[in-house]
């Protein structure tokens, strides 16, 4: 004769549904502890990213700067410079050029650089014209002028006598250039009349005469 099937108190299996849903609700309150949406934690700052160098730069110093020392402006009036009677004796044709401007690159160098005075003379006859230009430049400046003249040109010791007065003489192309240098100044004449520094000897003398004493 068969064995009844035995039967599980319903009490049983109502503790083992039970004890399940109570790890289920402690699970889930543990797991509230930390909110779902709470970031991770932020990595270690990197300076390169905020921006911030790792070690300031050393501070440069800038290196200290030649101080230029400026020339003195000179002033004179062109028929000053040279009288017209000056300027009759050299050459009759010769007068005050109109509407001068510099055109040597020294004459220019004198007037710009050097705050000199340029003047301009021109023959009517034939259209040359005589530059001549006069100077104050700084002792050192005055020195450094004087250097290139006697590496580029002729000394010429007619124009006076060294060191008081010492004077140079340059042909290039269709123009000669006489520089004088003589106390303070520096004395610059330019024209196709001078081919050789016997050519400009009157103008240069009486230039000379007409500055005021440095």
């Amino acid at each position: 004769m068969p064995r009844p099937a035995l039967r599980r108190p319903a009490r049983s299996l109502r503790s083992v549904v039970g004890s399940t849903l109570l790890v289920a609700a402690s699970a889930l309150l543990l797991s509230g502890c930390s909110p779902a949406g709470a970031d991770p934690t932020p990595p270690a700052s990197d300076p390169a990213a905020s921006g911030s160098p790792a070690a300031s730069d050393p501070a440069v110093t800038p290196e200290p700067s030649e101080s230029v020392e400026p020339p003195t402006p000179f002033a004179i009036a062109c028929d000053a410079l040279v009288t017209p009677d000056q300027l009759y004796a050299f050459n009759p044709n010769f007068g005050a050029a109109p509407d001068y401007a510099p055109k040597a690159a020294t004459v220019k160098t004198v007037a710009t650089d050097a705050a000199g005075t340029a003047c301009g003379y021109l023959n009517q006859t034939s259209g040359d014209l005589i530059e001549v230009a006069v100077a104050t430049p700084s002792a050192s400046a005055l020195t450094g002028y004087a250097n290139e003249a006697a590496a580029s040109s002729t000394a010429v010791p007619t124009y006076g006598t060294p060191p008081a007065v010492t004077g140079f003489f340059e042909h290039s192309g269709s123009n000669g250039q006489v520089q004088v240098f003589t106390g303070a100044y520096w004395v610059v004449l330019d024209s196709p009349e001078f081919f050789e520094p016997g050519d400009a000897q009157r103008l240069v003398e009486g230039v000379l005469a007409n500055l005021p004493a440095s």
